[in-house]
């Protein structure tokens, strides 16, 4: 009876500390088109009551060491994986694996960069490594997003879309299947 109610205690314990430790849980996004599989995959963190307190000088986002660069996420940096060559708003990214950045010096014109540097932390960027910056799309939400979200979404025939949205922000890019 007393190992049982021990092991329930410790049970209970550990699942305390990794919800706790999962305030960014990980996600990911993924689409098929013209038959390649294309990956997101990051941590979420949520606006937890920083709404107009993330973006810009002085904001959360201003604290991290490479900003104006951010990480696109939270914990690790963002990993993107592509099985074909494509074309992301004008430009070339061959298929493999890379790390998603975005420029957000201005919160309301955001830069995509697709780095080559892959599996460091989320606050280790090397800007000599960028395959390139792309300018995104800016847009609203109806309402405010709380989990940071990226959506990879099939537009037909080789087209795409990536999209990322959090706060009062959504930014996208298109994306062709080469």
């Amino acid at each position: 009876m007393m190992k049982t109610a021990f092991q329930c205690a410790l049970a209970f314990v550990v699942w305390v500390g990794v919800v706790c430790a999962q305030q960014s849980p990980p996600a990911q996004a993924s689409v098929t088109i013209s038959g390649k599989t294309l990956t997101i995959k990051y941590s979420a963190p949520s606006v937890r009551g920083r709404e107009g307190h993330l973006f810009g000088p002085g904001g959360k986002i201003s604290q991290d060491a490479n900003y104006p660069v951010w990480r696109a996420g939270a914990n690790a940096a963002t990993a993107f994986h592509t099985d074909a060559g494509l074309d992301v708003a004008g430009l070339r990214v061959p298929a493999g694996n890379y790390t998603l950045y975005i420029l957000v010096e201005d919160p309301n014109a955001w830069q995509l960069i697709i780095n080559k540097q892959t599996g460091q932390g989320g606050l280790t960027y090397d800007k000599t490594q960028d395959l390139g910056r792309v300018t995104m799309t800016m847009s609203k939400p109806p309402a405010l997003v709380e989990k940071l979200q990226y959506t990879l979404s099939d537009e037909g025939g080789n087209k795409g879309k990536l999209q990322v949205a959090w706060e009062n922000h959504v930014a996208s890019v298109p994306i062709a299947v080469k």
